[in-house]
């Protein structure tokens, strides 16, 4: 397959799979809706760590790649996880 391409699927599973994370983490920790949570987070400054226990999904992904030798996706799903770093440094900042 053409490189670019593997980047990008591993891009967009690196994406889901932090959508995914986070929400889980929601699900199963958070005694509010998906909605209160995360406007909770808001208000008190906490999207960053919200954000960051999501990406630990992102390590599944990266790793199963690697270990079925998808290096290329496995990039991608890193390349998710450093604009996750960046939002979260965002937030963290501003």
């Amino acid at each position: 397959m053409n490189t670019k391409k593997e980047i990008i699927i591993g891009f967009i599973i690196g994406l889901i799979a932090n959508t995914i994370g986070t929400l889980a983490y929601i699900v199963l920790f958070s005694d509010f809706s998906i909605t209160e949570t995360f406007e909770a987070a808001i208000k008190q400054g906490h999207v960053g760590s919200l954000l960051a226990l999501g990406a630990i999904l992102n390590l599944v992904a990266f790793f199963g790649f690697l270990k079925i030798r998808r290096d290329q996706r496995a990039k991608g799903v890193l390349i998710a996880t450093l604009l996750t770093a960046m939002v979260i440094l965002y937030y963290k900042v501003f």
